[in-house]
């Protein structure tokens, strides 16, 4: 049965490694797991199987943007699947959301934020669905390189919606994560399938070059593969936007076309590069991390890193982006420790200080036995960004002090397309009453309407209604589906239940202040094993597979740089001169007039300055304005823990 629709449908004679065990498990009704490395088919474990299920299969991922590719694919193949995103009209939301109805579309992709969304919870609610499909399902992990708070309530999510299978796809989990992922949505270990991270066509070679003559030595390595027969397509990683924009310039003066490829482009520019790419117009990106996810070009014939990656299992994934069609490909990594420090302080960011810790416990100690708060916020008072803000929240909840109840948006607006005497004309009895209630409980200026929830309540109470949120939210996405109303919704609110109000702030402050700080040390740790994996005298293949828990690597691959005797030192960053030669109180004195005129109440510590002096934006900083201040990033070449260290002697004096 899937051997004839693999070939019918998807025009394969048979499957790729470990396909078919994981097919075969979902098509059998047991729930799976597939650790493929990137390029390895992942996608057809959930695409074979979403045509013999009954209901819908709902993919779950982080970057919805990145699927685009994948429902260009299932569309030449005739499978109906869409997606769900805030970039779609409400016509072509709700044609999404009528096919998903009638069954029409077997595959919904939508990014796991969606699923905060009351709006879309309610729809969903009413889908029968078949299978869960959770893409980079090693964001679920607090031990994986990139875990979600979000993913975490996944299996929450799994049992509110009643779906009886899940599978779970990743390209780059530890042994550690694996257990984690598997156990957190009961998957049997032997559902659990690995292929193996080495890759036999991929020559790794660790060259590290001084940052100054990095971009000459480039030119130098690419301009064979430019010039002798047809450009070679090439990826070329870079930590930083401005150093995408700089060293496109610099390689297409040289005669090698090049474009730069980041966040900070527009969503329409980016598009076009990466169809660019696609085609084979352009040979060449220059990219940060941005680009590559859900790229399925088989032809990328080299894989460049120009600063350091973020982790092993970064590289790992950006150089599994070469040779997918199995031919001969290089991977390139030119850094040296330059870099170190800038990836430092992205981890260095996201660890809380203790006085922003305590002003969320004192919010929680304060909201009584419901907990109601808006992410952003809370964020910008406790001065603590919204990914670990939201690993905070994680970290109560699983300490059992509070428990996710839903989310909606605070405000609702509508305008109406037709006069409010049509639209209550249009139904009868309790059900016309109900609609006059919505209006009635709705201030209007001009042509919006404004819902207030608490009036309604009122109302519905006095008139003997139900006027339950749920079937509030339900009746205005019917009337956004019949084309009678324009609807918009804002500022996301998290309810929690508060559990235990037993709390004791100073010893909790510290636990999960601890916490984080163990959390950055590990992140440290990482970087510092993927340095040593680079200048490693052993395998490189082997090292990278032995991380990942893959013994089926050959102890000498014969294709990497360290199998050649060309074991790497990484050179070390340009030397700073001594902190005690930089004017600390010229550089702090501005920012430090600022902060006490903000009269928001946050201490001048040693690692706010820090933060300030490294370059580090906060939440606090945006309405501070103090990127424009002279001090901001002025030791950003410098150490972390050196300035922290520095200028918690200089605070102390």
């Amino acid at each position: 049965m899937i051997q004839q629709t693999l070939q019918e449908v998807f025009g394969h004679d048979d499957f790729r490694p470990g396909q078919r065990p994981v097919i075969e498990a979902i098509v059998a009704g047991r729930s799976a797991a597939a650790i493929f490395p990137t390029g390895s088919g992942k996608s057809l474990c959930y695409q074979l199987p979403a045509l013999h299920l009954p209901h819908l299969t709902l993919v779950i991922s982080p970057l919805l943007a990145l699927m685009q590719d994948q429902l260009a694919f299932l569309s030449r193949h005739g499978i109906l699947a869409a997606s769900l995103d805030s970039g779609q009209s409400r016509e072509q939301a709700a044609a999404v959301m009528e096919g998903v109805k009638r069954g029409d579309i077997r595959i919904l992709m939508v990014s796991v934020e969606r699923l905060k969304n009351e709006r879309f919870r309610a729809f969903i609610q009413r889908v029968p669905i078949s299978l869960m499909v959770v893409d980079e399902a090693h964001c679920i992990s607090e031990w994986g390189h990139n875990f979600r708070p979000d993913y975490l309530k996944l299996p929450d999510y799994r049992r509110h919606f009643a779906i009886p299978q899940v599978l779970l796809l990743t390209a780059t989990a530890t042994p550690r994560v694996i257990d984690d992922m598997r156990t957190r949505f009961a998957i049997d270990a032997d559902d659990v399938t690995g292929t193996g991270f080495y890759r036999p066509n991929l020559d790794l070679q660790v060259t590290p070059v001084p940052a100054a003559e990095r971009p000459r030595r480039l030119v130098e390595w690419l301009r064979p593969r430019f010039e002798q027969g047809p450009p070679q397509p090439t990826i070329v990683y870079v930590t930083l936007q401005q150093t995408a924009e700089r060293l496109a310039a610099y390689l297409a003066q040289a005669g090698l076309p090049a474009t730069a490829y980041h966040a900070g482009l527009d969503g329409e520019r980016r598009e076009t590069i990466q169809r660019d790419f696609m085609a084979g117009r352009t040979p060449c990106i220059v990219a940060t991390i941005a680009f590559g996810m859900g790229i399925d070009k088989a032809d990328i014939r080299n894989v460049v890193h120009f600063d350091l990656p973020k982790s092993i299992e970064n590289y790992s994934q950006e150089i599994g982006r070469a040779g997918r069609d199995g031919l001969p490909s290089h991977c390139l990594m030119l850094a040296g420790r330059d870099h170190l420090e800038i990836l430092e302080n992205f981890v260095y960011g996201d660890t809380p200080e203790p006085h922003g810790i305590r002003r969320v416990i004192d919010e929680l100690r304060a909201a009584g036995r419901q907990w109601e708060l808006m992410l952003n916020t809370l964020s910008r008072h406790s001065n603590i960004r919204p990914l670990p803000l939201k690993t905070l929240l994680v970290q109560l909840e699983l300490r059992g002090l509070i428990a996710p109840r839903y989310s909606y948006f605070a405000d609702y607006r509508f305008r109406l397309e037709e006069e409010a005497d049509t639209l209550v004309g249009r139904f009868q009895g309790e059900r016309r009453a109900f609609v006059q209630a919505i209006l009635d409980a709705s201030s209007r200026a001009r042509t919006w309407y404004s819902l207030d929830f608490a009036a309604l309540e009122v109302l519905g109470g006095e008139r003997g209604l139900d006027t339950r949120r749920s079937r509030v939210i339900t009746a205005l996405d019917y009337f956004v589906e019949k084309g009678w109303m324009v609807l918009e919704s804002k500022q996301m609110t998290e309810v929690y239940e508060v559990l235990s109000v037993e709390i004791e702030p100073e010893s909790l402050t510290d636990d999960l202040y601890a916490y984080f700080r163990d959390k950055e040390s590990a992140e440290i740790d990482r970087l510092h094993a993927m340095l040593a994996l680079f200048e490693s005298d052993h395998c490189l293949s082997r090292r990278l597979a032995d991380w990942f828990g893959d013994a089926r690597a050959p102890e000498s691959c014969g294709h990497c740089s360290a199998c050649r005797g060309q074991v790497a030192h990484l050179p070390p960053a340009e030397p700073t001169s001594p902190l005690v030669t930089q004017d600390i109180t010229a550089l702090c004195e501005p920012f430090l007039k600022r902060l006490g005129e903000a009269g928001e109440g946050h201490p001048a510590t040693a690692d706010l300055l820090t933060r300030f002096l490294c370059g580090i934006t906060t939440p606090l900083f945006t309405p501070m304005k103090a990127r424009q201040l002279p001090g901001f990033a002025a030791l950003e070449d410098y150490p972390y823990a050196e300035v922290r260290h520095y200028l918690a002697g200089y605070l102390a004096d």
